[in-house]
């Protein structure tokens, strides 16, 4: 699971961007602050992999993140990218300047490309080739390792069914096959209940 913090000062931005994120399997927003400052006090106590940075927000933006030379790799994004921001974000320490208007599916690219340890800093051509090397989720190999029948169960778990005479009614196994199934589940998401598994399995796009 890649962590993400989001810091943006348009606040409707920010939030949709973590809401959109939070529907990607592989990448989990940790945290949306509203200017650098703000950021940078979070990592203390939720690490990221990746910052999404507005270039410019009070307080100070992403050049100044960059400047403070953050644990995690820095996306940086913008209304108005050009030639010019784009060379010189590079030059100090940014993996990638996007804008704003780039669809969820490149940025989920970006930030696993960045995640992986590549940098979008070639020509254009260059750079769509490497996000659509990145197009495709990362699972963990516990998500990976999910059987059929576990995902089936997933699904009504997302979709609210959460009694074990429920479920073995909805699958037609026994309470007991019900009660396997599950501390497989719990164990390779490592998650604790099934509330957990359930937000799991929609982060997995295994709900309604």
């Amino acid at each position: 699971m890649i962590r993400v913090a989001i810091a943006d000062d348009h606040q409707l931005f920010a939030e949709g961007i973590r809401d959109a994120l939070s529907r990607v399997p592989d990448i989990r927003v940790v945290g949306v602050a509203g200017d650098a400052e703000q950021l940078i006090n979070d990592l203390d106590d939720q690490p990221a992999d990746v910052l999404m940075i507005d270039l410019e927000m009070p307080g100070g933006g992403g050049e100044a993140v960059l400047a403070a030379n953050p644990p995690a790799r820095v996306l940086v994004v913008s209304m108005h990218v050009t030639p010019e921001v784009r060379t010189r974000l590079l030059g100090v320490g940014a993996v990638g300047v996007l804008s704003k208007s780039t669809r969820l599916s490149d940025l989920a690219a970006a930030i696993r490309a960045a995640q992986s340890g590549y940098k979008l800093d070639g020509s254009e051509a260059e750079d769509r080739a490497l996000l659509d090397d990145h197009q495709q989720p990362q699972l963990d190999p516990g998500a990976a390792s999910l059987t059929d029948r576990e995902r089936e169960l997933l699904s009504y778990l997302a979709r609210g069914v959460s009694s074990t005479e429920e479920l073995a009614d909805e699958l037609f196994i026994s309470q007991k096959t019900v009660k396997n199934h599950l501390a497989s589940i719990f164990q390779k998401l490592s998650v604790a209940d099934r509330t957990q598994a359930a937000v799991e399995a929609i982060r997995l796009g295994l709900g309604p």
